[in-house]
């Protein structure tokens, strides 16, 4: 009813069945509206600068023209590519696998922050090979910035590069002094808790199963083996343990060989080192917790679904994430931010 009113025509005037033909470039379309190029621009990025009626109208041609304005040279004239990559550094662990679930869970909370505010994101998981493989990743143009999943044995190469390298934030361990910007648990205190815990309960023969080549878990170490020394006459043995999903299994199955009947606790530096040792446990017919406790880190979603369920020492995964990337747009804005450090919480459920 309302093209006759019109005598036919369109929102713009254009005869109702006629395609418009489509334009090429803002150049086109301003001439179309009767306004400058760079008004235009404005307008279509929605910008309050012009007026109300003008953006619309401008918004109206477009759409009505098939325009859609070209990302790569609004990406060069603004200097950005809207693309924030998300590394996952190896260097110690080159077996581990991006299915992880750690990293599954902190990829997904990070995808979910950075397509909020309108980002793509760009995965790699990288085996270093030589010093230079971040320089290579921060000046390869492609980026806005970059988010890394942990710190690996890369310590040394990532300070050097936030030295010149702004928009840079990792997950991970803090020390006192570093240059780069982190965001993690106090894993110091989170290891304390977890012994604790197995203290308390009366267990006096700890193992702690973890690979301390990672600042992460080395802290979870120190911190597990001050609450022994606080304890008094507690016994804890170490065993360098992988988290790769082909090497775990076997590496905890010979663990509890060598440890046969001693121990009566097991701090694990991650849920998952904890859920295969559940595991191994059961197949041996040793019940957990009434013979060998155990207690986790990280708080997964898959820890409550373990049997028996996992006690655990959690970090807050998802306040973290947005920690994380609110600190790299921070940065991308030309701010410092600094790390943050979040407080870990001792999750009790039947393991322990």
């Amino acid at each position: 009813m309302q093209a006759l009113k019109n005598g036919g025509m369109g929102e713009l005037g254009i005869p109702e069945g006629q395609r418009p033909r489509r334009i090429r470039n803002i150049q086109e379309l301003a001439k179309i509206a009767g306004v400058s190029a760079g008004t235009v621009s404005r307008a279509l990025a929605g910008k309050e600068l012009v007026n109300k009626e003008t953006r619309e109208r401008i918004q109206a041609i477009a759409r009505d023209h098939g325009f859609r304005p070209n990302q790569m040279a609004r990406r060069l004239r603004t200097q950005q590519t809207g693309v924030i990559g998300v590394v996952i550094p190896l260097g110690h662990e080159r077996r581990q696998h991006i299915s992880d679930p750690f990293f599954m869970t902190l990829l997904g909370h990070l995808a979910d922050e950075l397509t909020e505010s309108g980002h793509d994101l760009m995965l790699s998981r990288v085996i270093p090979g030589d010093a230079d493989w971040l320089d290579r990743i921060v000046d390869s143009g492609m980026l806005d910035g970059v988010l890394m999943i942990g710190q690996s044995d890369q310590f040394e190469t990532i300070e050097r590069v936030a030295e010149y390298y702004k928009p840079l934030v990792v997950w991970g361990s803090h020390r006192e002094g570093q240059v780069h910007c982190t965001v993690g648990s106090d894993n110091f205190a989170g290891g304390g808790l977890a012994a604790r815990r197995l203290i308390e309960r009366g267990a006096g023969r700890l193992a702690f199963f973890g690979d301390t080549r990672g600042p992460e878990i080395e802290q979870r170490l120190f911190g597990a083996r001050a609450a022994v020394a606080a304890s008094g006459g507690v016994l804890l043995k170490v065993f360098p343990t992988h988290l790769s999903a082909e090497q775990l299994g076997p590496q905890i199955a010979a663990h509890l060989d060598e440890l046969g009947d001693w121990v009566d606790g097991i701090v694990a530096a991650t849920d998952v080192i904890a859920m295969t040792a559940i595991g191994q446990l059961q197949q041996r017919g040793c019940p957990v917790p009434d013979r060998v406790a155990v207690v986790g880190y990280d708080d997964l979603p898959l820890a409550t679904q373990t049997v028996p369920p996992l006690t655990t020492v959690r970090q807050d995964i998802a306040e973290g994430a947005k920690a994380m990337v609110a600190a790299l747009h921070r940065r991308i804005a030309g701010e410092d931010t600094p790390s943050v450090v979040m407080a870990p919480e001792l999750v009790v459920r039947a393991s322990a």
